[in-house]
């Protein structure tokens, strides 16, 4: 029998015809697995959540399927078209509906993505890279805080921010803070996950140091508090990372005195007012030993253009008390910085949380309740180092030289010591104590109109490689809160290896690695809570 040949006209018919029928397919598909997930929903739990108010997706709602996808997602580099995206959305309104979506996500074998505050530096609380198909569990509608200032604690549900809980302490007491990160945007239960540091680290330590108690939802969707869950997955959820060991729910945390009376300051030098990087040089001298009560940082920025730009030092300080005490301290400690009392500002511990988050100082409070970023809308890439030995000149002359090159760039340097220098290692899996004099945030930014993106990425990557020799190595360490997917990550899903993992790993937990994947094995055996660089079980 001899066939014809179609005309071009037919032939593209016919193209047509199967491509809605193929999409026609998918997106029923689609559908049918929303449906049986909601279905699964009610199945596991008493607890009515309205779909229009907690369930998005591309065919039912697409405008707010958008909306939610980016109201929290902090990196625009991960919202691309060319970026996968959630089959749905699902945000739930009650603990009982997080127990549900394990249940359902096992049952169905859908693979999961959980976001509290969308400040993944990688994305990966909200696009997944190694799964063909993923939902979102986003917390934002769990954000019930407690405070308890006779129990000096404080319970804060995950989807809460950290600007939200600094603001709640702050109108019950003028005496009480916490140790957590300087910008108020970020989500609560993500961040204690990594360790969480802030401008009150030198004096209490990490947050992560200071949490009492928690609720976690585990892979087998049961609620677990810190006696259910023992004291070994206790360990591990307070700098081990998220999205490894289970869902935090919440937090209980142990609040910190401060006193009515904070200082702050900033003091910018550039490079013609810093001769020959002596300043930026006894910084790294003396940053680490100074009082544990006086944070100060180095905010390293370009300004001006073209033939006429200039690498711009920031130092901004934080102090635990009244600028005169601060005189002293800094005549004493750090006089080449030229810090006079007209630089000096006393305020409230709850002010000086504005101020260290880049906000005017005549802000009211209620702005940390708006969960909004003070960087605004940005694409970006970071990278982290600890440094243990003070950079001599030279090498800061080719950093600064590496520098200029580029327009936007930024670079904070935060200085350890105090506390820090008291907590063993192996306290938490956070382990950068004892020994780091201060760590270095590498960080670039770009517009949505930005021409080369790819450019930027290859410049900061080529300022790490220039900083190797001045850094901590063997394993060269990095903080896993600002992740870092160049560092390795895991690609074969459900069966990550503990070699290929232990690359990554190493230099976010050096040796506690080895015990965080003990622990995995031993709580989530079939790592259903995986992604690009979540912790492994040994199988």
């Amino acid at each position: 029998m001899r066939i014809s040949k179609l005309s071009p006209a037919i032939s593209y018919i016919s193209f047509l015809a199967l491509y809605f029928s193929f999409y026609t397919v998918a997106s029923t598909s689609s559908n049918s697995l929303q449906d049986d997930f909601i279905k699964c929903l009610h199945q596991n739990t008493n607890i009515d959540f309205p779909l229009d108010k907690t369930f998005f997706t591309p065919e039912r709602n697409a405008s707010m399927y958008i909306e939610v996808l980016n109201s929290t997602a902090q990196n625009q580099r991960y919202l691309t078209t060319s970026m996968p995206k959630p089959e749905f959305i699902f945000k739930p309104v009650h603990e009982s509906h997080v127990q549900a979506s394990i249940i359902c996500s096992k049952k169905l074998g859908i693979h999961l993505r959980v976001r509290s505050g969308g400040h993944d530096y990688e994305g990966v609380s909200y696009v997944s890279q190694i799964e063909t198909s993923f939902i979102i569990i986003d917390l934002s509608n769990l954000r019930q805080i407690n405070v308890d200032i006779e129990d000096n604690s404080v319970w804060v549900q995950a989807g809460a921010t950290v600007g939200e809980l600094y603001y709640r302490i702050s109108e019950k007491s003028k005496i009480h803070g916490f140790p957590a990160g300087i910008y108020p945007s970020l989500g609560i239960g993500g961040h204690i996950t990594g360790g969480a540091y802030g401008s009150l680290m030198r004096k209490y330590g990490l947050a992560a140091d200071n949490v009492l108690d928690a609720k976690i939802v585990d892979a087998n969707g049961k609620l677990l508090n810190r006696t259910a869950m023992g004291e070994d997955m206790f360990w591990a959820i307070r700098g081990g990372a998220g999205g490894s060991f289970g869902i935090i729910l919440s937090w209980k945390i142990k609040l910190v005195p401060v006193p009515q009376t904070l200082t702050v300051f900033t003091v910018t030098k550039t490079l013609h007012q810093d001769e020959g990087l002596k300043i930026l040089s006894k910084w790294q001298q003396v940053a680490d030993k100074l009082v544990e009560e006086l944070f100060l940082r180095v905010f390293i920025t370009i300004a001006g253009s073209n033939g006429n730009k200039t690498v711009v030092m920031s130092y901004i300080g934080q102090f635990l008390g009244e600028k005169g005490n601060l005189m002293e301290v800094m005549n004493k400690g750090f006089p080449e910085l030229g810090l006079t009392q007209e630089d000096c500002i006393e305020m409230s511990w709850i002010e000086s949380v504005i101020y260290t988050s880049g906000f005017p100082t005549s802000t009211p409070p209620e702005v940390l309740l708006q969960a909004k970023s003070p960087l605004g809308v940005v694409y970006f890439k970071a990278k982290s180092d600890f440094v243990k030995e003070p950079i001599p000149v030279l090498g800061l002359k080719g950093m600064i030289k590496k520098f200029l090159e580029e327009d936007a760039a930024l670079m904070i340097w935060t200085p350890y010591g105090g506390v820090m220098d008291k907590i063993p290692e192996s306290e938490i899996p956070f382990p950068h104590r004892r020994g780091t004099i201060f760590m270095i945030q590498y960080y670039r930014s770009w517009s949505d109109t930005e021409k080369s993106p790819d450019m930027r990425i290859k410049w900061i990557r080529e300022l790490y490689s220039y900083m190797t020799p001045y850094v901590s190595s063997n394993p060269r360490q990095a903080y896993v809160n600002y992740r870092d997917l160049d560092l390795g990550q895991n690609s074969n899903k459900a069966k990550t290896s503990f070699e290929q993992a232990q690359v990554w790993g190493e230099k976010y937990f050096k040796d506690n690695f080895n015990r965080l994947v003990k622990i995995k094995t031993k709580v989530d055996p079939e790592n259903f809570f995986r992604h690009e660089q979540s912790i492994p079980p040994l199988y």
